[in-house]
């Protein structure tokens, strides 16, 4: 079962089928997931009746992917992303070279950008991020907002000179406590301050880090969307009890 808002679905087998040309179009990459396993695919044809994708790049993991069920292909244009199950793959030929076949699927996700909701984190607890910069240094900070494309955070004291818009981040820690602890390849979109005005009327400043996830697995995303609805639900609660 997928926690995604049910008017995210396309049900329509024409805007199905449409949707799934546009990625074979554009040779958008698609990711192919199952269990803790997953390669990188494209689409070579699709038709009313049959989706063809590529072999993955690793042998092992195209064997491997025939005995799985249940399998999730997903892919991110610049405005949404797509999401589909396939009960399983079949092997075949397009062009006298090896492929997957499968049935195009009845239904699909179709999520776009501006719709994935940011929730702000909660005062208390404080959820804390860590990450390790190219000389091997670490900074700690504060989650502020989330959503499944990226982060806000609030950094204590100066950014270091390394810490510039555009830098990588392999392996960013987000510590979401009873939820656990999730790792993200990320991306410093942005470098800013954010201004609150203290009790004593003063302006404090604290530097402002925005992140943006890069190659989030669809298993990770299905458990951010859980959080972000429960840090919803909490915030809902706490708003009809201040009223």
């Amino acid at each position: 079962m997928s926690h995604y808002n049910e008017q995210f679905l396309k049900q329509n087998p024409l805007a199905v089928l449409n949707i799934l040309r546009d990625l074979h179009r554009d040779r958008i990459p698609v990711r192919v997931s199952w269990g803790t396993s997953q390669f990188i695919s494209r689409i070579l044809d699709v038709s009313p009746q049959t989706l063809i994708i590529d072999y993955g790049s690793q042998e092992y993991e195209n064997r491997a992917v025939q005995r799985a069920e249940n399998i999730t292909l997903s892919a991110e244009t610049q405005g949404a992303k797509i999401e589909f199950t396939v009960p399983a793959l079949s092997h075949g030929q397009f062009l006298d070279l090896p492929a997957f076949t499968m049935p195009v699927p009845p239904t699909l996700w179709f999520i776009q950008r501006r719709e994935f909701f940011r929730i702000s984190a909660p005062l208390h607890p404080v959820y804390y991020c860590k990450a390790k910069l190219a000389d091997k240094s670490e900074i700690r900070f504060r989650l502020c907002d989330l959503s499944l494309g990226g982060m806000g955070a609030l950094l204590d004291g100066t950014p270091p000179p390394q810490l510039k818009s555009g830098v990588m981040i392999p392996q960013l820690e987000l510590d979401m406590g009873e939820w656990g602890k999730f790792h993200f390849d990320a991306q410093l979109i942005s470098l800013s301050e954010r201004k609150v005005v203290d009790g004593k009327n003063e302006t404090i400043s604290t530097p402002r880090l925005s992140f943006r996830f890069l190659n989030v697995s669809p298993a990770v995303e299905r458990t951010l969307q859980r959080i972000i609805f429960s840090l919803e639900r909490e915030a809902r609660e706490r708003a009809n009890k201040v009223r």
